[in-house]
């Protein structure tokens, strides 16, 4: 179910969208909710892998369990020269 959201925009923002649109033969409106779209989830992702950090760090202070330095380098490296490496844990 679809339901209408009011928004407010100045007009430049609302001149700038109406050329935007143009250009890409799209709607004002098409625009607006593919841009919502993209903004929750980059911004869902985030709030995902913050919480993914925090249970990490959370660990971490638990164990004191980590990775060290040394052990994480030689890992990135052997990725940037394409040999597969199972992660370290």
């Amino acid at each position: 179910m679809s339901t209408t959201q009011g928004i407010k925009l100045d007009d430049e923002t609302r001149n700038r969208l109406k050329a935007l649109a143009k250009k890409r033969d799209r709607s004002p409106h098409w625009l607006m909710r593919t841009a919502i779209e993209r903004y929750l989830k980059f911004e869902e992702n985030y709030e995902r892998e913050k919480s993914e950090d925090m249970e990490r760090y959370e660990q971490y202070q638990l164990t004191g369990k980590a990775i060290s330095n040394d052990v994480a380098t030689a890992w990135l490296n052997d990725l940037s020269h394409n040999k597969a490496a199972p992660c370290p844990q």
